[in-house]
């Protein structure tokens, strides 16, 4: 549901005559809507469980998806993209902290298969756009009020195993803040360091999310189904990406998989603005793999500095990627009306380079819990 939202956009744009900068702000009153309230969602639940809160956060976001599909006007496209990023924000903590339970202690296994689930649903996204709303219009976005209502149903259903393994109970405030052999200045550091990586990550992804098709129909003349089946590929070889990276993480080291994956991704990058459509595709791929697969990574290595804070940790990673994912693509809409989309895909190219600062990361050992 939230990957339709980017990838309607030229229906919108369409229907509504959006220029790119109103385009940019909608991506970023949803994701900023659902930045903002997960660290907090997530630390308050470190301490007080809901397991119970999930279908709340689905219903959430079906009523975003049916204000989105009846919007009369771009406000009110406003108000669905803010029920959308509600949904989020009670969703991914809570649901990041069952994947660490069940993991069995293949904590990079876990979260890449939890993460996986939603980038193959962002995979997905274009194609149902193309197929099912393009030739219904912008009303075709109901129809998947009926997928957000079956996850309700398996949501609840989720929750009570959460509760009757005893996960529900409120917790007290013994469990450590931090891992045992880092000091607080050195976790701290890590943090932002971990923070500044997704900074370039998302940045760069954003420029994806919301303008790869415009920069393809535009570079290469595609047509609008055409361009988002290549839009599909990127967010297929990221779904590939995040899967491959967690369980890498679990076996050589959650460190080493970040800093292959974020610098090792810039000669990528710094090549795809200047090659053919079929190049392109490639590279974009080779990109989205490459990228993907450090965010599971990322995600557990600060769920092992912090382990008593996973909620805390999860809420912050996964609020802090939509909130610069929504800044993001506010900013480079508005570069795009500026300067044009060929310049926003040239510039982004060399945000991989923030990957250096990985080398900073301290070597940590997971906690034994």
């Amino acid at each position: 549901m939230q990957a339709l939202l980017p990838a309607v956009y030229p229906i919108l744009q369409g229907n509504f005559d959006l220029t790119f900068a109103q385009v940019g702000f909608l991506t970023f009153v949803y994701q900023v809507t659902a930045s903002l309230l997960q660290p907090f969602i997530g630390s308050y639940t470190d301490k007080r469980p809901m397991p119970y809160s999930l279908p709340v956060g689905m219903a959430s976001s079906m009523a975003g998806m049916l204000t989105l599909a009846l919007a009369p006007n771009y406000a009110i496209l406003l108000v669905g993209g803010v029920l959308l990023g509600v949904g989020s924000s009670i969703f991914h903590p809570e649901t990041s902290r069952i994947a660490r339970l069940a993991s069995g202690g293949s904590h990079g296994l876990a979260q890449s298969l939890f993460q996986v689930g939603g980038n193959f649903g962002t995979a997905l996204g274009p194609l149902a756009a193309a197929f099912i709303v393009l030739p219904r219009g912008q009303g075709g976005l109901a129809w998947f009020a009926l997928a957000a209502l079956a996850g309700m149903i398996i949501l609840t259903a989720l929750g009570r195993w959460y509760q009757l393994n005893g996960h529900g109970r409120r917790l007290s405030g013994k469990s450590s803040a931090r891992h045992g052999s880092l000091s607080r200045r050195q976790v701290s550091m890590a943090m932002s360091v971990l923070i500044a990586l997704l900074f370039s990550k998302y940045i760069y992804l954003a420029s994806f999310t919301s303008y790869y098709t415009f920069y393809l129909m535009e570079k290469f003349g595609l047509q609008t189904q055409s361009a988002q089946i290549y839009q599909f590929v990127f967010f297929g070889a990221v779904a590939a990406g995040t899967v491959a990276g967690g369980p890498i993480g679990d076996r050589l080291g959650r460190k080493l998989v970040i800093w292959v994956s974020i610098l090792r991704v810039l000669p990528f990058t710094l090549i795809l603005p200047h090659v053919g459509l079929m190049p392109t595709a490639i590279l974009s791929a080779i990109i989205g793999f490459i990228l993907a697969s450090a965010f599971p990574a990322i995600v557990v290595y600060g769920q092992d500095l912090m382990p008593g804070r996973v909620g805390m940790v999860s809420g912050l990673f996964f609020g802090f990627i939509f909130g610069i994912g929504g800044i993001g693509a506010a900013m480079l809409g508005g570069l795009a009306d500026w300067k044009g989309i060929a310049f926003v895909f040239d510039l982004c190219s060399f945000l991989p380079a923030i990957g250096i600062l990985a080398v900073l990361l301290p070597n940590v050992r997971e906690p034994k819990t």
